[in-house]
């Protein structure tokens, strides 16, 4: 599940004592979110139909006149049956450190759709908020961090997305992991301690878990060692069928659009005159 993004890995951990404070709501976040949700339903997919002021209502009452830290799952369920979407089969992808390849696979490819490729992600990618106990408005000062509280407003929303975004899946589904990262399938993630759980295996045929390393590693993780067999041995306990690849060639040329100049990305030399 870092910043909400969505996939990214979050890591919700519960801290006693005094919460530290991070930046506060996000200026104009009104204004942002509206404008990306018709954004989203005149540009990018103008096929669909949704209220986006109803839906910036649902998410006001979700946060609103409660605590900082105080903000469950459960809150947004409104909000997500106002923004409800049915979601292709064969084509989410998840991801866990790999937020800015997975994405650039996804724009370039158009074979992918990740959760940031939602509605939801879309409306919310890269945002803070939260309210104020007994108080109408947003608190645009400070927010507390992710890590120093369970029901945190921000990571209580990508742990709704995530749950939905996974059930929701169904054929073959994408799993693309950093092999160069020691526990390459982390179970604190939010890969590892929402989405892989709610994966249904009666929708899922199967799941493609693909390794990607840096372009000038390390090369930590591959499919047959260290955190990986952790995530293949979850997978068949729980009845899926898997298959695991490392380093795929056309994944290695989208890494190279972007370090044409790393040795590895060098394959063709020029012809001697």
């Amino acid at each position: 599940m870092s910043k909400p993004f969505i996939g990214v890995v979050i890591l919700l951990f519960l801290f006693s004592g005094k919460s530290r404070t991070d930046k506060g709501t996000t200026q104009n976040i009104k204004e942002i979110i509206i404008g990306r949700c018709y954004s989203y339903v005149k540009i990018v997919h103008p096929s669909s139909r949704y209220n986006c002021e109803e839906i910036w209502r649902d998410f006001q009452d979700a946060v609103l006149n409660k605590g900082p830290c105080n903000v469950h799952v459960e809150d947004y369920d409104k909000l997500f049956q106002t923004a409800k979407q049915t979601l292709p089969c064969n084509k989410l992808l998840f991801w866990s450190q790999t937020h800015e390849f997975v994405h650039s696979l996804s724009a370039v490819t158009h074979l992918f759709i990740t959760l940031e490729d939602t509605l939801i992600g879309y409306m919310f990618n890269d945002l803070t908020w939260c309210g104020q106990t007994n108080h109408t408005g947003f608190d645009f000062n400070s927010c507390p961090e992710w890590s120093t509280c369970e029901h945190h407003p921000v990571s209580s929303l990508w742990k709704k997305a995530s749950e939905y975004f996974a059930y929701s899946s169904c054929g073959n589904i994408t799993v693309m992991l950093n092999g160069s990262i020691e526990k390459a399938f982390n179970k604190e993630s939010m890969f590892g301690s929402v989405e892989i759980n709610s994966l249904d295996p009666r929708k899922i045929n199967h799941v493609n878990i693909k390794v990607i390393d840096d372009l000038e590693g390390p090369f930590r993780e591959p499919c047959t060692s260290g955190s990986i067999l952790d995530l293949i041995k979850i997978l068949q306990n729980r009845g899926f069928q898997w298959t695991c690849t490392e380093n795929e060639m056309s994944f290695m040329h989208i890494q190279c659009v972007k370090n044409p100049s790393i040795p590895l990305c060098r394959i063709c030399k020029p012809t001697q005159l």
